[in-house]
């Protein structure tokens, strides 16, 4: 009697504002009137030296700005990065909104966000970041996620090649990110901004997806995976504190500019 249709679930109100209002900020308000007329680098990819001094940009050398390892998602570095997150976040964000709620949805992409800096913070420790492929990252793991939970209620006939799809998306853009990393089309300064928060995200999404994503094929209050998924995140954010803290002195890491 419990089971339902994942069909009937999604809801129009209260309307998913979350997604939309962080697109419309990334797009409008920080990288176009901001950035985009300040600099005037209207082209696919910006390697400009003022647009990594802005105080949202996560740099290394920046890391007691605590604000940083959030306000990054805001920045992107150029036209095609802002595009292709934007146009996932709205396709994926926004149905799982419908019918998870804002609540989840907003925990799951902030989740995303803080695990992909911190991630960079430990195992990039002279990139910086820009973009919000790590709240991406955790939306398309936990629409997989969420696919294969909620299989037999989603009344799609394209199930599987929606899971395709989304995979295509994200290897494709994990490949493209790591070429941009090690070896950038234009000569820069400094390092250029790291991929890891990809992979950080997309880890967040599956298993956070599994666990705090509704199911309508079974109860997941009586399981213990929510428990061992949260203490798991706990601990790596503490790790991840301490690391920022005392790592880069007693390793002497060479933080560029």
């Amino acid at each position: 009697m419990d089971r339902r249709w994942y069909f009937y679930q999604h809801r129009t109100c209260p309307p998913p504002v979350f997604m939309a209002a962080v697109t419309l900020t990334q797009v409008g308000i920080i990288v176009f009137l901001c950035y985009g007329a300040r600099l005037n680098k209207w082209v696919l990819q910006t390697y400009h030296p003022e647009y990594m001094k802005s105080p949202l940009v996560y740099h290394p050398g920046h890391r007691a700005r605590a604000w940083r390892f959030l306000t990054y998602m805001f920045m992107h570095v150029g036209l095609e990065q802002l595009g292709f997150n934007a146009l996932l976040q709205l396709m994926i964000g926004v149905p799982l909104e419908m019918v998870h709620g804002i609540l989840r949805i907003s925990f799951l992409y902030l989740a995303g966000v803080l695990a992909g800096s911190l991630t960079v913070s430990i195992t990039d420790m002279r990139a910086p970041l820009v973009g919000g492929s790590g709240g991406v990252y955790a939306l398309c793991s936990a629409h997989l996620a969420n696919v294969v939970m909620n299989w037999a209620g989603m009344r799609c006939p394209y199930k599987l090649l929606r899971m395709v799809l989304a995979l295509v998306c994200m290897s494709s853009e994990v490949g493209r990110a790591v070429w941009l990393r090690f070896s950038p089309p234009l000569p820069a300064s400094g390092p250029q901004p790291s991929f890891m928060a990809h992979l950080a995200g997309a880890i967040v999404g599956i298993s956070m997806g599994l666990t705090i994503l509704r199911s309508y094929e079974e109860s997941l209050q009586d399981q213990c995976g929510w428990w061992v998924v949260l203490l798991s995140y706990g601990t790596f954010l503490l790790f991840a504190v301490f690391w920022n803290i005392f790592a880069y002195d007693l390793l002497g890491a060479q933080i560029p500019p």
